[in-house]
């Protein structure tokens, strides 16, 4: 099962509850940080990191000037500007090449071959029995996606091999990203707060993610803190609730100390027992059973 934590917005508790429900989980797991370009899932689980670190690479055109004829075929066909055709020049700029392969395969004369731009690295490593893996956008790279399906190919593999669970760490917001991310989910749990900043970008999160048709659960972070509008929202749409972490002081000093906050106190540590267990009814599609832990 791949269960994927995401958020309409950054700050919410995202990556605190990843951590958190990664720390509790009673069956072989993989922890996944898909948040490449700023990943911090390791500061709060503190994994053992191989040294053999693997890069991830997008197939991109180099030019053979000599087969060229200058047709502007491939400058037609590319809608992101990748290469341009001036007076007698065709130039191509790799940082802005999408990797579609289109260019190559309309070129007649084979002046456009295959070649390579570094997208980032993958890591992989162990905290306790639970394996853990995540991605690093190259300084510089403009698109994630490509390397998070690098993240998520890698991730499948050892599923595949292993039978683990995952629990992935997505970017926050709903942009291509996000949605990269959840697209493969069995189950999207959402993090939101109970402010008018956090049910803004709460509801911008259920609409886009909604269409998926993933069961899809909430949990509410900092509760007892904003307004209800978010319980009646997540009412008047039959989204579950799947946990509330409260608003509490040690939670704040225990996160400002990259501690993982399931482990500060036996009730925070019920509070993500219960969640994970309510993961596995919406699953399970037993929504009536969400909420009963």
């Amino acid at each position: 099962m791949k269960i994927t934590v995401a958020s309409g917005k950054g700050g919410t508790g995202k990556t605190t509850v990843t951590a958190s429900l990664a720390a509790v989980w009673d069956r072989p797991l993989l922890a996944v940080d898909l948040d490449v370009e700023e990943p911090n899932l390791h500061l709060f689980l503190q994994p053992e990191i191989s040294t053999d670190v693997e890069k991830a690479w997008m197939e991109i055109p180099v030019l053979d000037a000599e087969k060229c004829t200058l047709c502007g075929d491939c400058v037609n066909l590319c809608q992101f500007k990748a290469i341009s055709l001036m007076i007698s020049t065709l130039t191509l700029y790799p940082d802005m090449c999408h990797g579609c392969g289109g260019c190559m395969a309309i070129c007649s004369k084979g002046a456009l071959g295959k070649g390579q731009r570094e997208l980032g690295t993958i890591h992989q490593g162990r905290v306790g029995e639970t394996r853990f893996l995540s991605g690093t956008l190259r300084i510089g790279e403009a698109m994630s996606p490509p390397l998070m399906e690098a993240v998520k190919k890698k991730m499948d593999d050892i599923l595949e091999l292993e039978g683990r669970d995952a629990v992935i760490d997505a970017p926050p917001g709903v942009s291509c990203p996000a949605l990269c991310a959840v697209m493969d989910s069995d189950v999207i749990v959402l993090v939101a707060d109970a402010t008018p900043f956090g049910l803004h970008d709460f509801k911008l999160a259920w609409e886009s993610f909604s269409s998926l048709a993933k069961p899809t659960g909430v949990v509410i972070n900092r509760a007892g803190m904003g307004t209800r509008e978010i319980y009646t929202f997540c009412g008047e749409n039959a989204i579950p609730i799947l946990a509330e972490i409260p608003f509490d002081r040690k939670i704040a000093e225990a996160y400002s100390q990259g501690r993982i906050i399931a482990e500060v106190s036996a009730e925070l540590g019920t509070v993500f027992s219960s969640l994970q267990k309510n993961i596995r009814a919406l699953a399970a599609g037993d929504t009536g059973e969400v909420g009963d832990a």
